[in-house]
């Protein structure tokens, strides 16, 4: 079995990020390089404790369906959800928020195991550790946008503005852009600056 940890800090409280990561609607968003729909069972809104979605996606250039249920859930800390059928032998993803000052980090923690045995090891060692982390580290930076563009909406709105001028979305795209790395990213930037 193999574990990926992929770390995120978010500009918003913990419980608007624990909420918006059960939205069927930002996942899609969030993921539409690889054209992730919902399919059956919770297809929009939020998804709750024994709900199940069935999502269709092309990974490796392969359509797949994977279907996980929300087998943990205690707001604003902390959810799972676990594959109940799809292409992996196991699968299993902890999402944990912490809180801090008027930000959140946000871990992901997931365990899986390919099929097939020992060519599976061999999969998960070569191949799907790094692209299931590289797809975690995307899925979140998305998420992490659309959350600032919604919170800049809102507060625009309560100003009494329809929009916000130019030079307020430039500001608000430079600050969603700049404190939110993920410590994966981070990792991979040290990494590059040593070779």
């Amino acid at each position: 079995m193999t574990t990926i940890r992929v770390e995120t800090v978010i500009a918003a409280p913990a419980k608007r990020c624990f909420f918006l990561s059960l939205s069927i609607d930002l996942h899609t968003e969030s993921t539409s390089r690889t054209g992730e729909r919902a399919i059956s069972d919770v297809t929009s809104g939020l998804i709750q404790i024994g709900q199940q979605v069935t999502w269709e996606a092309r990974h490796f250039g392969v359509k797949q369906r994977f279907t996980s249920e929300i087998t943990a859930y205690e707001p604003p800390a902390f959810f799972q959800d676990t594959m109940v059928s799809g292409a992996f032998a196991s699968f299993q993803h902890d999402h944990r928020f912490v809180e801090r000052d008027d930000r959140t980090l946000m871990i992901d923690e997931l365990r899986f195991r390919a099929p097939l045995g020992v060519l599976g090891r061999i999969a998960e060692a070569l191949l799907l550790r790094r692209y299931l982390t590289v797809f975690l580290a995307e899925r979140n930076d998305g998420g992490r946008r659309l959350n600032s563009r919604s919170l800049q909406r809102a507060a625009a709105h309560r100003e009494g503005e329809s929009r916000p001028s130019a030079e307020q979305q430039a500001d608000a795209d430079d600050r969603a852009q700049r404190p939110h790395r993920t410590r994966w990213e981070v990792e991979k930037n040290q990494r590059s600056q040593d070779e």
